[in-house]
């Protein structure tokens, strides 16, 4: 089984909030006490961390749920239930969040964190309800339900240089001299079947520049269609600053450099016209094979081909190599602009109350304020239910529907709570005014002007 796996799915799962408490207030010599229950706390919030420690998302292929705590309940004397705890999810560097589809957000630095499933807020306990008409609310809010949902993770490894080529064209031999990765190496194509990692030491202590080299799987003609193994990994070539087209000068099938390099651009073009652009070295690799014609099918030493030449088993050229390959990088990573965050999130604005008509001629409301006056609230009590149709006025519902052609009797969605419209005699002509192109009714006088 591959320990290397760039693509997965996650749940996640938010904290409920806590209930809030019922509860009046009852000791000795205190008389009218009043009402003191606590609220309930707030659920967990799921966020997802980018981390260097982590290099795979094979923890999440068979274990894909993640979920935060949820927050306790309020109690009597005001006491208010503890807040759940959040859940980080560690995340390699690079990774990239979708849903359905649509990019979420973009990991691409240690550090960065996204929101993947808010905790539900804490329901309010029956002190919050106190007025001067209502001295003894018997009803609390209920806790909200934390956010849950599937996403799609994809990782693009975070490297300076991307070794490219064809198969068994030496690139796992290469990173394993420049670097301490110990690939699988043997003398047959299609040996690396996953990206490997390796840093890079210039200098005695290392302290002139390290960077971090990638060993992409081999590419064949016709891998941006999908062909071969490594169109599956071409997506880790994207966040490479610089490119190594490493060309076999002993190439068993008799391919010129020149035309093993046509053909990698070209397959690198397909797939993201842009990477033609990211600075790159032509290196030619087994030079040490080309030299002597040991190798099986080699081709004569030929004057063309790049300038470059290496030999990772006899390490010709491996020094030159690597101080071109610092010097390119360190161009690179001084030429990229300073941003503020390396996180892209998309999240959708805050929306207000809407009305949308149901197939079946029915409205449906959504907004999440709306909705959450709903889902709080007990509507087994009656003073819990006058509350939340207060609330739904105050919010502008009942005017929205108007708006959007509600008739007496006719069925409204709004959340899990189904009911039949009926309009208040009371404000009959404030709601009818409220319709497009009605007229306004005239004005009631007040008190003080009937007396004038």
């Amino acid at each position: 089984m591959s320990g290397f796996v760039d693509e997965s799915q996650i749940h996640v799962k938010g904290g409920d909030g806590g209930a809030g408490a019922v509860s009046f207030r009852r000791e000795a010599h205190v008389s009218r006490g009043g009402p003191d229950g606590g609220d309930g706390g707030r659920g967990g919030t799921v966020w997802m961390v980018a981390t260097t420690n982590q290099s795979s998302l094979l923890g999440f292929r068979d274990h894909p749920h993640r979920r935060a705590d949820n927050g306790k309940h309020g109690q009597g004397k005001a006491r208010h239930g503890a807040s759940g705890a959040d859940l980080e999810v560690l995340v390699p560097v690079g990774t990239t969040v979708r849903s359905h589809g649509t990019v979420l957000a973009d990991l691409s630095a240690s550090g960065d964190r996204w929101l993947a499933a808010a905790g539900g807020r804490g329901g309010r306990g029956n002190a919050r309800f106190l007025t001067n008409r209502r001295r003894a609310p018997a009803f609390a809010e209920q806790g909200e339900k934390g956010e849950e949902r599937w996403l799609e993770l994809e990782l693009k490894l975070v490297a300076d240089v991307a070794l490219v080529g064809f198969p068994n064209a030496g690139k796992s031999t290469l990173i394993s001299r420049i670097s301490a990765a110990r690939p699988k190496i043997a003398d047959y194509p299609f040996t690396t079947l996953e990206p490997h990692l390796g840093v890079v030491r210039v200098g005695a202590r290392g302290d002139d520049g390290d960077f971090v080299v990638a060993d992409i799987p081999g590419l064949v003609e016709g891998a941006a269609d999908g062909r071969g193994l490594g169109h599956r990994f071409l997506r880790h070539v994207e966040r490479a600053r610089a490119l190594v087209l490493l060309v076999d000068l002993a190439s068993a099938e008799g391919r010129s450099p020149e035309d093993q390099e046509r053909v990698l651009l070209d397959e690198l073009g397909r797939y993201r016209p842009e990477l033609l652009e990211r600075p790159r070295l032509v290196v030619g690799s087994k030079a040490d094979a080309e030299e002597d014609g040991s190798g099986p099918g080699a081709a004569p030493p030929a004057a063309g081909g790049p300038a470059l030449r290496i030999s990772a088993v006899t390490g010709a050229g491996i020094t030159e190599l690597v101080g071109r390959l610092a010097q390119v990088v360190g161009e690179a990573r001084a030429a990229e602009p300073v941003e503020g965050g390396g996180i892209v999130v998309h999240r959708p604005l805050p929306e207000g109350v809407e009305v949308e008509r149901a197939g079946d001629g029915s409205f449906v409301v959504v907004g999440r304020a709306a909705l959450r006056a709903v889902a709080l609230s007990d509507l087994t009590d009656d003073d819990a239910v006058d509350y939340v149709q207060e609330r739904l006025r105050r919010l502008g519902v009942e005017r929205a529907l108007v708006r959007a052609g509600v008739h007496e009797g006719d069925t409204v969605h709004l959340g899990a709570l189904t009911f039949t419209y009926h309009r208040d005699d009371l404000e009959a002509d404030a709601l009818a005014a409220a319709r497009p192109g009605a007229e306004r009714p005239p004005r009631r006088r007040t008190g003080r002007e009937r007396k004038r």
